[in-house]
């Protein structure tokens, strides 16, 4: 059973809502006068509830323990009864942005990534990963030129808010780290806005 990018977009809505309220609508240059930290913070502030709100809401009542007709998994779109985990969700929704607006883009990404496509890439999302990792309850600010765009990146703690976000990381066959507890960072939030 495969979902479409369509069908996805409605999960993604409150994050959308966000984007045309510090925009002014999708595509407009209107958030030129907004602070690029404000900007940023704000966005995360709306990420960070969707995805701590699924995970806990939905995610942690369904688990092994939750009710036997859904089941998040990561392969979920193989299975009749499966649901994304969240950080499946996370990216449909960076997805659907990013087809929708050019205001900015945004990832969720690790310095332990399960996925290699979660991995760093540039110097400042290294250096970025590395600072919310050595200093929890921190953010970190940057600009960087990519593709001859000035960027400014902020880089946000990804955090266990739950047991199955830990529990998911440890027992996964293709963690590189297996020793995450509640409240940990497992990775960071990766949010990007062109300056030029």
């Amino acid at each position: 059973m495969k979902t479409t990018l369509k069908s996805r977009a409605v999960m993604s809505v409150p994050l959308l809502c966000a984007t045309l309220l510090l925009t002014g609508g999708c595509g407009q240059k209107e958030a030129a006068g907004i602070d690029p930290k404000l900007y940023t913070d704000s966005l995360f502030a709306v990420m960070n509830a969707d995805r701590a709100n699924y995970t806990k809401l939905i995610i942690g009542r369904l688990g092994p323990k939750g009710a036997d007709a859904i089941k998040p998994n990561e392969h979920w779109e193989d299975l009749a009864n499966g649901a994304p985990l969240p950080a499946q969700m996370f990216r449909f929704g960076a997805e659907v942005v990013a087809e929708t607006t050019d205001e900015f883009t945004y990832s969720l990404q690790s310095i332990w990534p399960i996925n290699s496509q979660n991995a760093p890439r540039t110097e400042i999302e290294k250096a970025g990963l590395q600072h919310i990792a050595d200093n929890p309850g921190s953010n970190f600010y940057g600009e960087e030129q990519l593709g001859g765009v000035n960027y400014f990146t902020a880089v946000y703690p990804d955090v266990a808010v739950a047991a199955p976000c830990a529990d998911c990381h440890n027992n996964h066959k293709d963690s590189p780290r297996r020793d995450f507890k509640l409240g940990d960072v497992m990775g960071g939030v990766v949010i990007r806005v062109p300056l030029d």
